[in-house]
């Protein structure tokens, strides 16, 4: 299991949590919760590293 890092602020425009993981290009997200971002987050990385595998 890899553990990658993200970058989590609050937008206080909108009320979201917007997030991103550095380094990884298109890992970005927003929730209204933190542990809805986690999850968004979760699974952008995973469908990003599954895309990087068919190249």
């Amino acid at each position: 299991m890899k553990l990658f890092t993200a970058v989590i602020e609050k937008d206080t425009d909108t009320n979201l949590y917007v997030g991103y993981v550095p380094g990884l290009a298109g890992a970005h997200s927003q929730a209204e919760t933190l542990d809805e971002l986690r999850e968004n987050l979760q699974e952008v990385i995973e469908m990003l590293l599954d895309f990087d595998l068919w190249r």
